[in-house]
């Protein structure tokens, strides 16, 4: 039943109280690298949550050496800042891109910094460890790690980052937020994370914990007890007499007796009255995260625990394939390259580590060895490719579904995926192929919507020459940077400028259309003509109408000429490999409430002060240990397509400048653009040359400011979840309709479908969603919240997504996080391997086993009747909870479920008694195991 009173609130008449009501102040660490600005010298979520998983990779890479080269030794890295550029290189060798893995990290650290933000967290004692709450924070904080490994393990690991971050934020806010670093402790507590174990010694309720503290800074302010306590924060829940608070100028509970605080968030008084003990909290918090990461580790193995954080240089490769009939030539095209690739780099650290097949066909959609409702085919790559991908499209005609293209345009800006479509549809032939449309002359709009929302490109083609231009496909899940041209399309007789610098290397140019002639000129006035075949700069090669050029290396730094002489508006792009490139997100400054900080966006939002953090890639890997390290010193805006200049803004540094954090302030002009725009950063190598790197996908100011979140916790067959949506305006009087879906078609409804809204005023409203008793466990849903201008606007569509995982419940969780209990003795041991006396009472337990990387030679005990007693198996156990790396002792491990003792292990001989046993094939311990 939907409840009818769910009211739209208008907030406040200013920008800076409708913000604050909007992100209203929560208790922790300070967020993020912005919060500095605040309290200097501060350790934030950021910095803890990106240096453990830094400790943890670490870790991983001296287990684990890499094929072909020498182990990594520790001692190389004692004493040095840990930085992701020079862990890469020292892994997988000098220039291998950590793009990917830092990108992973900022989600996990942007999703715990929002914890401090979204309306479903930042009020919560329960997430943050606030007012003695400690045994509800636990229970939190295990459940979002429990939904860390089991997204994961259903191989959604945008949904496990987002849980792994918000577990991080409770588990640092702990040591901050409680009185654990005054007991003395100098060690993470060591129940926190394994919920079997009871909290013992909390402070009650009729325990008075604090004096009365009238200063800024409260050094003595905690009564001389053991008991384990925690601050109260403003006003839900009311502090009771002789209770600590959280402290700050900003908690409000703080100015009720006793008066003063016990945080340890920042070195600033003004925010933390127990400032002068932040170094001990951070240094507990940061041994606490290493702990959790080294957890997921365990429970996920290193392949898994990898493909959380993408600890790896190489991108992922996804094709979405028409399988019409007509599309022969394309399919194998595809056939072609993926096998080409798996093959040339498999076991190499560029083998792609993740793989995405979507066919589809005009009735409805299969992809992911799955079916999934009809859906356009790059929107379904999209909800399954890892981000900063490259998905390529092969199909022969238009699009059927051109009404969803401001959606999937909006989802690739989120993915931040670039979208290729190779197109081998010829208006002009009339035999040979059945049409299945009439033809319009802009029947291909959506396509090349797409692919310039996405950095991508459309590629026309005939079939006779699919196989050879698929060949991008392998160049271009390389890690590349495309290049900036000027000006950006092309003008009959104006060349086309490019900069190359000494980072640069395999430089490609390549072009399409109706070209009649082209010629590339170098910095030293060297040039090459269309023709075919080796010259002086490089190889060129045609395949109909598409030309590929690929530069000799290394290619002369300076600025270089195209000029081409075409029929029509022909393609030109050019791509180089490098290190150096650049992350980036948006976010709106918070500055004032007891933790400043940077709320995270996709997307800047028109009339909202927004600020561009700039996270610079590969200064660990520029050739030059020891050297001037590269700088950008400005952002220049471009419009999107013709490349006119719409502003530069400087670039200021934030924290060391190794780490290449750079922030800069949207100018307000921007703000109020409706056209997209493009990212350039300019600046110099470390010996003064110049540097030029934009931003592969353009971005665009969306109208308002859209938040959609869920419940805590999974999606339970048969269901019904509320889902909260919040919608604001900065920049005037705006009529906005609002659409909703969700992928799968589940049913969702909502109170709120049209609001109008003035500048600084916002709507909240709830949609619910139905999950049938019939979907399928560990999949994945995708709920899409779409506000339109109702009138007539440039502005685009905003768009809020949110993904949420369907669990089924199961008496035995396949995640618990505790220890299992003996359920008999520990079985003797025989020999190397562990044997156990097999018994009538106990039974063997079935896993559902991934089928992937099968390990020849090993199998496991299939629901086994009881045998004859004194039977003795040769058994290598592994509880699903507690696996071993292969080649690493195990363990005999027992768990307890509904009353009965049930045993997880593989048998590595099998007796005669059991020899007619059945059998099941044993995946590598790193795999993911569920029940």
């Amino acid at each position: 039943m939907i409840p009818a009173d769910v009211p739209i609130s208008h907030l406040g008449p200013s920008v800076l109280l409708l913000l604050q009501l909007l992100l209203p102040p929560a208790s922790a660490f300070f967020p993020n690298i912005w919060s500095l600005l605040a309290a200097p010298g501060s350790i934030t979520h950021q910095d803890l949550t990106e240096e453990a998983a830094l400790n943890v990779t670490l870790h991983l890479f001296l287990e684990q050496p890499p094929p072909g080269r020498p182990p990594l030794r520790l001692e190389d890295f004692l004493g040095r800042t840990l930085l992701a550029d020079d862990l890469f290189a020292a892994y997988f060798g000098p220039g291998s891109p950590s793009r990917r893995f830092r990108a992973a990290l900022g989600e996990v650290s942007r999703a715990n910094a929002a914890q401090d933000f979204l309306p479903t967290s930042k009020n919560d004692p329960d997430l943050h460890f606030d007012a003695e709450r400690l045994g509800q924070g636990r229970t939190r904080l295990v459940e979002a790690l429990r939904e860390t490994v089991a997204a994961a393990k259903a191989l959604d690991y945008t949904l496990a980052r987002q849980r792994l971050g918000a577990a991080l934020h409770a588990l640092q806010d702990f040591y901050s937020h409680s009185n654990w670093v005054e007991l003395g402790k100098q060690q993470p507590h060591p129940h926190l994370l394994w919920p079997r174990q009871e909290l013992r010694s909390l402070a009650q309720v009729g325990d008075p914990t604090c004096s009365d503290c009238e200063e800024l800074s409260c050094p003595g302010n905690l009564l001389g007890f053991t008991l384990l306590t925690s601050g109260y924060f403003g006003t839900h829940p009311s502090k009771p007499p002789g209770k600590c608070s959280h402290g700050g100028h900003f908690d409000q509970s703080s100015s009720q007796p006793p008066r003063g605080g016990i945080n340890k968030d920042s070195t600033s008084p003004g925010f933390s009255p127990h400032h002068m003990l932040h170094p001990q909290a951070a240094k507990l918090a940061l041994l606490a995260s290493i702990q959790a990461f080294n957890l997921l580790r365990s429970r996920l193995g290193d392949r898994g625990f990898s493909r959380l954080l993408d600890i790896t240089p190489a991108s992922s490769l996804s094709f979405v394939l028409d399988t019409t009939g007509s599309m022969g030539e394309e399919i194998s095209a595809a056939k072609i390259q993926a096998r080409h690739i798996v093959e040339q780099r498999r076991g190499t650290p560029m083998e792609p580590t993740h793989y995405v097949l979507v066919p589809f066909h005009d009735p409805g959609n299969y992809g992911l060895a799955r079916r999934v409702e009809a859906s356009p085919g790059q929107e379904l790559a999209l909800l399954h490719t890892p981000p900063l991908s490259d998905i390529f499209v092969f199909t022969d005609a238009s699009p059927k579904d051109a009404f969803l293209t401001n959606r999937v345009e909006s989802l690739t800006q989120e993915r931040r995926c670039r979208v290729t479509f190779l197109v081998t549809e010829d208006p002009s032939r009339a035999q040979g192929r059945a049409r299945r449309e009439v033809l319009s002359p802009l029947r291909f709009e959506p396509y090349e919507a797409v692919a310039l929302a996405s950095g991508g490109e459309v590629i026309f083609t005939e079939d006779q020459y699919i196989q050879d231009v698929a060949a991008i496909v392998g160049d271009s899940i390389a890690d590349l940077v495309t290049l900036p041209l000027e000006p950006r399309v092309v003008v009959a007789e104006r060349p086309l400028v490019f900069r190359v610098d000494g980072l640069l290397q395999n430089v490609t140019v390549r072009i399409h259309g109706e070209v009649s002639s082209f010629w590339i000129r170098n910095p030293s006035g060297v040039s090459q003509s269309q023709e075919e075949g080796e010259g002086p700069l490089g190889h060129t090669r045609r395949f109909g109408r598409f030309w590929m050029v690929s530069m000799n290396d290394p290619p002369q730094s300076g600025t270089w000429e195209i000029q081409v002489t075409a029929k029509g508006t022909p393609r030109v792009r050019v791509q180089a490999q490098t290190s150096l490139d650049f992350l980036f997100h948006f976010g709106i400054p918070m500055e004032d409430g007891p933790h400043p900080g940077l709320y995270p966006l996709t997307q800047p939002v028109a009339g909202l002060q927004t600020q561009l953090l700039v996270e610079v890639t590969g200064l660990g890997s520029r050739g030059n240990p020891g050297g001037p390290l590269p700088h950008f010193s400005h952002v220049v805006l471009r419009g999107v397509p013709q490349g006119a200049e719409l502003g530069q803004v400087p670039l200021e540094p934030r924290g060391p400048p190794e780490r290449g954090l750079l922030a800069a302030s949207l100018p307000p002009t921007l703000l109020s653009t409706s056209g997209p725009f493009s990212l350039e950063l300019v600046g110099q190598d470390g010996v003064g040359r110049g540097l030029h790197r934009a931003a592969p996908q353009p971005c665009a100011v969306v109208p308002v400011l859209l938040e959609l979140s869920g419940p805590p916790g999974f999606l339970a067959p048969g269901t019904t979840a509320p889902l909260s949506l919040r919608i604001a305006s900065f920049s005037g009087p705006q009529d906005l309709h609002l659409r909703t879906s969700a992928k799968p078609n589940f049913a969702l409804t909502s109170n709120l479908s049209r609001v109008h809204l003035e500048q600084n005023e916002s709507a909240s409203g709830r949609l619910w969603l139905e999950v049938p008793d019939t979907a399928a466990s560990d999949s994945m849903v995708m709920v899409t919240v779409t506000a339109k201008n109702g009138e007539p606007s440039t502005m685009p569509p905003t768009h809020a997504f949110l993904r949420l995982l369907v669990r089924a419940p199961a008496p035995q969780d396949g995640v618990r996080l505790c220890p299992p209990i003996p359920a008999t003795p520990a079985p003797p041991s025989l020999g190397s391997a562990p044997y156990l006396t097999k018994g009538p009472h106990v039974q063997l337990l079935l896993l559902s086993l991934p089928q992937t990387a099968l390990i020849p030679g090993l199998a496991m005990l299939q629901q086994l009747q009881p045998l004859p007693k004194g039977i003795l198996l040769p058994l290598q156990c592994l509880h699903p909870l507690q696996l071993k790396r292969q080649g690493a002792k195990a363990d005999s491990l027992y768990s307890r479920a509904m009353g009965h003792a049930w045993l997880h292990c593989l048998v590595t001989d099998w007796p005669d008694a059991v020899a007619g046993s059945p059998k099941v094939p044993l995946v590598e311990p790193e795999a993911s195991l569920q029940q």
